[in-house]
């Protein structure tokens, strides 16, 4: 009874602060954004980005089409365009449409009483998913599926090579479920549909490898473990709703370097950008479920090592003899 009435509250206090401060403190910070034009009349919107703060990280881009080059690659989340008209404000919704209505808002802001700011969208959203609600919408389910697969791998007593394939085969089928849903069904993504799929199953794959990684290593302990990497810190940190650049710091860079963040951001490029600037999360999501996967290995060999030993017979004094009846 004590360790339920001490334990839950410490669990409900650890989830709201995980998924409501950062909510709360959402601000940008180093915000990839570029600045093209003429050096002389881009220096002046440049100034004004850089006085926000430590808010933009400012990308300078000889002309407009080197900046949409920088947004294609996900460089930048948007570029200022200086030209003799007026600032032409190009945006990429696709990256994340919280950015670019914070872009509109500021550069708006700054530009001079009674210009219009002409906007473009580079990398627009799709039409059935214009706020992005369904890609962050599908971090939380994968991470769920991920942590299942990994427990219930465990408590299936399935050990070694057989939880590995297990781990891969499941995470193959997610992907391809889940890709059916979003892609197929709900139109929400609209890239390479297998690219897409080796995105969520391997995603998949890093949190159900860890999952039984440290199960196999710690015991059940483990699966709470997993779970509170990968539920309980890795959905709100991971930025998928909004940007990791909008959390506050350090949580948007943990946030990228666990599956569910890592994952997100392989999504995004994978559906919207060609892949661009999804090496560095394939990285992440690789590493995890390498890791993941040596660790059942080592797991089973450990408990088979274990499992081997013959049992010590007892200790006997040397020359005793057998005890029994003595006959007078």
């Amino acid at each position: 009874m004590a360790a339920v009435i001490v334990l839950v509250p410490i669990i409900v206090t650890l989830a709201l602060w995980a998924f409501a401060w950062p909510a709360a403190r959402s601000a940008p910070n180093d915000l990839p954004v570029g600045v093209a034009g003429p050096t002389a009349a881009a220096a002046g919107v440049e100034e004004q980005l850089q006085s926000q703060g430590g808010a933009f990280e400012v990308h300078r881009y000889a002309d407009e089409a080197a900046a949409r080059d920088a947004i294609e690659d996900r460089s930048v989340y948007g570029a200022v365009v200086v030209t003799q008209g007026g600032p032409k404000l190009l945006t990429a919704s696709a990256a994340g449409p919280v950015v670019s209505q914070l872009l509109t808002q500021a550069v708006t802001a700054q530009a001079p009483e009674g210009t219009q700011v002409a906007t473009e969208d580079v990398v627009a959203a799709p039409e059935n998913d214009p706020r992005g609600a369904a890609l962050g919408a599908s971090v939380m389910p994968m991470a769920i599926a991920g942590v299942a697969a990994g427990a219930v791998v465990t408590v299936l007593g399935l050990r070694g090579m057989r939880a590995a394939l297990a781990l891969a085969v499941t995470a193959a089928v997610v992907g391809v479920v889940a890709v059916a849903l979003t892609h197929s069904w709900l139109g929400v993504l609209t890239g390479n549909w297998w690219a897409e799929a080796g995105a969520f199953g391997l995603a998949a794959l890093a949190i159900s490898a860890t999952v039984a990684g440290l199960a196999a290593l710690l015991g059940s302990a483990g699966i709470g473990l997993g779970a509170f990497l990968m539920v309980l810190l890795g959905n709100p940190f991971s930025g998928v709703t909004s940007a990791p650049e909008l959390l506050p710091q350090p949580v948007g860079m943990i946030g990228q370097w666990l599956p569910p963040g890592a994952g997100g951001t392989l999504m995004r490029s994978v559906s919207f950008f060609d892949g661009a600037g999804g090496a560095g999360p394939a990285v992440t999501l690789g590493i995890w479920a390498a890791v993941g996967l040596v660790a059942v290995l080592i797991g089973a060999r450990s408990r088979r090592s274990s499992g081997s030993r013959p049992a010590q017979a007892p200790d006997t004094a040397a020359g005793a003899q057998p005890q029994g009846v003595q006959v007078s």
